[in-house]
């Protein structure tokens, strides 16, 4: 079976046997009917499995040199360079109409503040995973954020923070009139904001590729990492300048089967707060880990939050909405924040970013829709 390769180039995308293409886009994928796509996405649909959905159904053979995930100039298009794999589909999430939506909810309590600063919380073995998408059965110590916005935490007592197998919510209901929301997968799986203290420097990066690196370098329009070191800002402090610095080759992100994962390059340590990861080992949801250079960590997984969010479905239209702050993940580069760290919030910090999951996002708007308004009047004690 002969090689067929594709060639990125900054505005027109090229066949390698001398054809040109006029379905090539400024991010490396072609266009075909209005429709974007990466490109052995496409060769595969086309010759092979005309219902693939997405690159986290293929997994590359072993002795293509040029497989997508490789990431070099020139990408393999051979369908048969590709096997597919089953990825586990959500469940659907079973709403209720409008009219099926509780009269009253029970009153979120904030409890953030009710921890102490100096509790210990649970640490694993001690260490993470400097291997492949393990590194979440070992974690790292956690550190409780105390942060003046407490919102953070809020909303999340009310729902049962032990895991929980997925299912379909609405099992409890005794209404007949419900409704299935299934997830859809987006373009952009996430999207990134960086921040320099409490100020928003730049514009949001867009993820389409399944992995980015967020690093301290200068790169214009590569659309697989997101260069901390091309945006300015006239306002930026002294130390804000010095830990620009090092961040260096910054952080990794993948998302792979429903599973988002975090892998520290810089030779300095990243400090990730994650309420996913952290229901997970039943931390406080505020808990800040810290993920040392090699090291990589799991911060999201679809599975549990769809879970989670068939549970919280049953208990009303406040405890989803309050399921929004579960789909942010904040990160700081060099300097922590929480309760063993001088900084104690994450505006504190010199340079941190702040990673929205689009496709759970999307879902929860869409589950919110259905679902109509809250039961709680709004006022000035909401």
């Amino acid at each position: 079976m002969f090689e067929i390769w594709y060639q990125f180039t900054p505005r027109v995308s090229r066949y390698m046997f001398g054809i040109n293409s006029h379905l090539g886009s400024l991010d490396g994928r072609l266009q075909v009917f209005h429709r974007k796509g990466l490109p052995h996405v496409i060769y595969c649909r086309l010759w092979r499995w005309p219902d693939l959905q997405n690159h986290q159904e293929l997994q590359p053979g072993d002795r293509c040199e040029f497989a997508f995930h490789l990431k070099k100039d020139e990408v393999c298009v051979n369908p048969y360079h590709y096997t597919r794999v089953d990825v586990a589909a959500l469940p659907q999430v079973l709403v209720p109409r409008h009219k099926d939506v509780p009269d009253s909810f029970p009153r979120l309590e904030d409890f953030s503040n009710t921890i102490p600063e100096n509790t210990d919380l649970p640490s694993g073995s001690g260490t993470i995973n400097d291997t492949a998408f393990n590194a979440s059965d070992t974690p790292s110590p956690g550190y409780l954020s105390e942060e003046g916005d407490t919102t953070d935490s809020q909303g999340m007592d009310g729902i049962d923070m032990s895991p929980s197998p997925p299912g379909n919510a609405g099992e409890n209901n005794t209404g007949n009139d419900l409704q299935p929301v299934t997830y859809r997968e987006p373009e952009h799986w996430c999207s990134i904001a960086y921040y320099e203290q409490s100020t928003r420097v730049g514009e949001p990066f867009q993820a389409c590729h399944p992995s980015l690196t967020v690093d301290g370098f200068t790169d214009p329009g590569n659309q697989e990492r997101f260069c901390l070191g091309l945006l300015s800002n006239v306002n930026r402090t002294q130390q804000v300048e010095m830990t620009r610095r090092h961040i260096g080759r910054g952080v990794r992100l993948y998302y792979i089967g429903g599973e988002v994962f975090a892998e520290c390059l810089s030779e300095n340590a990243v400090f990730v707060q994650s309420p996913n990861c952290n229901r997970r080992y039943n931390w406080h949801p505020a808990t800040v880990c810290k993920i040392p250079p090699g090291c990589n960590l799991k911060i999201f997984n679809n599975q549990e939050f769809a879970a989670l969010l068939a549970q919280s479905v049953n208990q009303g239209f406040e405890s989803v909405y309050q399921l929004t702050r579960m789909c942010t993940i904040r990160m700081s580069f060099v300097k922590g924040w929480g309760a063993e760290y001088r900084r104690q919030t994450v505006t504190s910090t010199p340079c941190w970013i702040e990673i929205h999951l689009n496709g759970p996002l999307q879902w929860l708007d869409r589950v919110l829709t259905q679902m109509g308004s809250p039961g709680l009047p709004c006022s000035s004690m909401s």
